[in-house]
């Protein structure tokens, strides 16, 4: 299908993305406004830029489709993904903003004083954040191919170009303003749509909603040997702990003034999420009202996209799928700058700014090294999304927060509250957990879903390979209580000590 609406709209989604994201580079002078925002990002705004940058395609599009196709044991996921903050609240946000770090690798190395820690962090930031990235370039091309019939590598194209742009404009201070303009945009474009299509289903006379027994029954095996309740607890506690573990989520915390700011954030953050998770459900239930059987051509990532057509054919329907086409490259956009944020930051501390400082002979490389990591932050990532099969974008989307639950967690749950960590300790958690949900994850792609518990297993790892990481962790840390680092009291002191506290102790000493 083709439709010039819908072209128009991306246009101007990514016309506002590269307006905007100009406006933060008249504010971007110092390296604490490219990585950080200068610190000084108010929580209504960053928790405006949190749920634009959270709510990738596999919230826009793959929710949808897997209720549709799986049924009410999907709407799972967006307890799990809205549950992840308050977990965050709870155990990490304020602490995490007083360690004063700029990258998570940053945070690594203040708590732990390791290079060698640092070094495993920026490799598992860098491959999460590609993973991550991957499912928006290939949404990205699904998008513009179905409402512009154009060659599926050019929606991911456009988009890797607007990011690399947006992200070396003005680094932080560009992408902040970009995600918080982008969240009311997803929104706005997926609730007008809902609402106008409920109205015309029931005033149309349409049936109800044609389902399979499976589809309304919880916890219901979809085969023999299925592991319903191991899948689906696996799954929530993989959506619960690795959103801490997001390196563009966690980087956000960076950017709030101080600990009470980051803990209004969240809140505000849980509230926009609550929100925005309503609608996928709606467009699940619609499409079965349309297409009772998914057409054997037709991927259940795009319902979303072919339900406007279907319940409103002609210009109505056009402008629905318009506003929907829209919102979805607004959900790529976001999503992949704050990917791509927190990839450049590591590529550009870690590889091209000591290289750059070399070559300069010790001198600051300035922006020069942030804006060409950008650009290496989503040119690979696109290109491997050309070179493999979309898995769907919930489910590859799914495997990062996997691998963030089973490796940065335990590091950044036991680095807060546990005095009792060790180098060797936070090493053998990022390696077991690492390896584990790699070779997991690696064996179910190039084989399928092995059915009975292997297959659960390995399709599913997060419930054996987070607690496997934090094992690792207090085991080895245990057996090592001589590499405990010598400032573990003072840094978890600046982690737990309110602002408040500082700034008097600050004054009584002036």
């Amino acid at each position: 299908m083709s439709h010039p609406l819908s072209i128009v709209a991306v246009a101007l989604v990514c016309l506002t993305t590269l307006v905007v994201g100009g406006f933060g580079l008249r504010l971007s002078r110092r390296t604490s406004d490219f990585y950080v925002a200068g610190r000084t990002v108010s929580p209504r705004l960053n928790a405006s830029a949190i749920g634009g940058e959270y709510l990738s395609a596999a919230s826009f599009l793959g929710v949808a489709g897997l209720i549709y196709g799986s049924g009410i044991d999907m709407l799972w996921l967006p307890v799990g993904y809205t549950l992840g903050y308050l977990v965050l609240l709870v155990m990490v946000a304020a602490p995490m903003r007083r360690s004063g770090a700029y990258t998570l690798p940053d945070f690594a190395e203040a708590r732990l004083g390791s290079r060698a820690v640092r070094l495993v962090s920026s490799v598992l930031v860098v491959a999460i954040g590609w993973l991550y990235l991957v499912p928006q370039f290939q949404g990205a091309g699904l998008t513009l191919a179905l409402v512009t019939g154009a060659p599926p590598w050019v929606g991911g194209f456009v988009v890797m170009v607007v990011i690399a742009a947006a992200v070396g404009a003005g680094g932080m201070r560009s992408i902040t303003f970009v995600q918080a303009v982008q969240y009311w945009i997803k929104l706005t474009a997926l609730a007008v749509p809902a609402f106008v299509l409920l109205l015309l289903w029931v005033r149309s006379g349409h049936p109800a909603p044609v389902v399979p027994p499976q589809w309304h029954a919880p916890l219901s095996p979809t085969g023999p040997g299925d592991h319903p309740w191991y899948r689906t607890a696996s799954t929530v506690l993989a959506l619960c702990l690795g959103t801490m573990g997001l390196p563009h989520v966690l980087v956000r915390y960076y950017t709030n003034p101080d600990g009470p700011g980051a803990r209004r954030t969240t809140v505000t953050v849980i509230a926009l999420l609550g929100v925005f998770y309503l609608l996928p459900p709606v467009y699940g239930a619609l499409g079965r009202v349309v297409f009772p059987v998914l057409p054997g051509d037709v991927r259940g990532d795009s319902i979303v996209l072919r339900i406007p057509g279907e319940l409103a054919p002609g210009l109505g329907g056009d402008l629905l799928t318009a506003m929907l086409a829209g919102g979805a490259f607004a959900a790529f956009l976001s999503t992949a700058s704050g990917l791509a944020m927190s990839v450049t930051g590591v590529l550009d501390q870690e590889l091209l700014r000591p290289q750059l400082a070399r070559l300069t002979g010790g001198d600051s490389p300035g922006a020069g090294g942030f804006r060409l990591a950008a650009v290496l932050a989503v040119v690979l990532p696109y290109l491997l999304s050309r070179l493999i099969e979309p898995l769907g974008l919930a489910t590859t989307v799914g495997l990062a927060f996997t691998v963030a639950a089973s490796t940065f967690a335990p590091l950044i749950i036991l680095g807060v509250w546990w005095r009792g960590l060790s180098v060797p300790g936070a090493m053998a958690g990022l390696v077991a957990g690492g390896l584990g949900t790699g070779l997991s994850l690696a064996t179910t792609m190039a084989r399928g879903d092995l059915g009975g518990w292997p297959g659960a297993l390995l399709a599913n790892p997060a419930l054996w390979t987070v607690p496997l990481a934090f094992a690792a962790v207090v085991l080895v840390s245990l057996a090592t209580p001589g590499r405990i680092p010598a400032s573990t009291a003072r840094v978890l002191v600046r982690l737990h000590t309110p602002e408040r506290v500082t700034l008097a102790r600050s004054r009584l000493r002036d």
